[in-house]
């Protein structure tokens, strides 16, 4: 038997008003919301991808920024995964027998904080540094996400809480540092086989025709 930390006693009542919420929803309302829950974080992606494409029209220092950003959600992942091991918080599902939308996670697939709005949190916050556009559509689908991985009754309010606030500080902490990079360093590194990352093609051409 694994020993672990029962949640539940910090907002088990609100987790079960949202399941029990959820049960009653239209069944239209939870598939969407459990798609999402499954399969949101592909938007992150695409947004990454699109800041990196639009910084590089920018400048190479707004692009060596963009680059750093799924950089930034793997270390969100990785201090969120050592939580996990040190607080080792059974999953709600599994503490309190509710039904839920979504399968529970097996026992020793801890639940604090949550996985998924770390990586949603820090990806939206480090956007915002990126595209203050892609930025804000990355928040609110961070929002959406938390709230999705409560509804589907994988994790508790105080779970996706937390794994906000883990994915803003740690993305915020290290975007800052990147925005105090000096600019030469950055027209360095255009001089290396980095370059067709950091420049766009048309901006390069124009670079080099500047140069001769």
């Amino acid at each position: 038997m694994i020993l672990a930390f029962d949640g539940s006693s910090i907002d088990g009542s609100a987790y079960t008003y949202v399941v029990d919420l959820a049960q009653d929803s239209p069944s239209w309302l939870d598939s969407l919301v459990s798609a999402w829950s499954t399969y949101g974080l592909g938007l992150f992606a695409v947004l990454m991808l699109l800041g990196w494409w639009q910084a590089r029209r920018v400048s190479a220092r707004a692009a060596l920024i963009a680059l750093a950003v799924p950089v930034i959600v793997v270390v969100a992942y990785a201090v969120d995964s050592a939580f996990k091991s040190l607080v080792r918080e059974d999953r709600p599902c599994q503490s309190l027998h509710v039904k839920t939308l979504e399968a529970c996670p097996a026992p020793g697939d801890w639940s604090f904080p949550s996985n998924h709005t770390v990586i949603a949190a820090a990806a939206a916050v480090a956007l915002l540094f990126v595209s203050r556009r892609l930025g804000t559509v990355a928040v609110a689908a961070a929002c959406a996400m938390a709230v999705s991985r409560v509804w589907v009754g994988v994790h508790y309010p105080h779970d996706v809480v937390a794994g906000m606030l883990i994915g803003t500080l740690i993305a915020m902490l290290l975007t800052a540092g990147l925005r105090r990079l000096p600019e030469t360093l950055a027209h360095r590194l255009t001089g290396s086989r980095l370059r067709p990352l950091l420049v766009a093609p048309h901006l390069a051409e124009a670079t080099t025709y500047e140069t001769r």
